[in-house]
């Protein structure tokens, strides 16, 4: 029986928090694509500040510890993709509204399946410690949500450019094409960071 709880690990409990800011801004990205508006773009920028100081903190705790429960590589990579994940959402924005592009369907489900992924990461943290198990399996489903975001991008592109256009409509369909590489970008390190946890779980047990 024990009589004391375990403490948490401070490097999990650091990426738990960084996670959860990063589900903050993938709900901005969707909702900045069902109303874009300075108020959720604000949001997005905001929440990607607040995750890289996060990661900073955590980088520099990293620096002075000469023991992890973890191994420090995949502490490091694995903060790294949920930062690069929430860098993409930023982005995605800024271009959006730097090249003037409106959302459309393709955008809108391609940022519900990453906020998807953000959601099913942050679970697999949550659960890394207690049900490694567990943490695996939310791994996997972000890995397919990461499939699905792939599976629409193409839809996107195969939709983009069906017929043809003239040159105003091909300037357009460049800009949005652009966009849609974003957030397949951001899909990619969402697939990154599920595969760091998924090579962690396999570690611990």
């Amino acid at each position: 029986m024990r009589l004391f709880k375990a403490e948490p690990d401070p490097f999990i409990a650091q990426m738990i928090h960084q996670a959860e800011i990063g589900v903050s801004g993938l709900e901005a990205l969707v909702a900045y694509m069902v109303s874009p508006g300075e108020e959720h773009a604000a949001r997005v920028n905001r929440t990607e500040k607040e995750a890289d100081e996060v990661r900073r903190m955590l980088v520099e705790e990293l620096n002075r510890t000469f023991v992890t429960s973890i191994d420090r590589e995949d502490i490091y990579a694995l903060s790294g993709a949920a930062d690069d994940l929430l860098d993409y959402a930023k982005s995605t924005v800024e271009e959006m509204t730097l090249l003037k592009v409106t959302p459309d369907t393709h955008l809108h489900e391609m940022a519900q399946l990453l906020l998807d992924a953000s959601r099913e990461i942050l679970l697999a943290l949550q659960r890394l410690e207690g049900h490694p198990g567990v943490a695996s399996e939310h791994a996997r489903k972000a890995k397919r949500v990461e499939n699905a975001v792939e599976d629409t991008y193409r839809s996107a592109i195969a939709e983009l450019f069906n017929g043809p256009a003239d040159t105003a409509q091909i300037l357009q369909i460049l800009k949005r094409r652009e966009v849609y590489r974003h957030l397949s970008n951001a899909a990619d390190r969402a697939d990154q960071a599920a595969d760091i946890i998924s090579h962690i779980v396999v570690k611990k047990t």
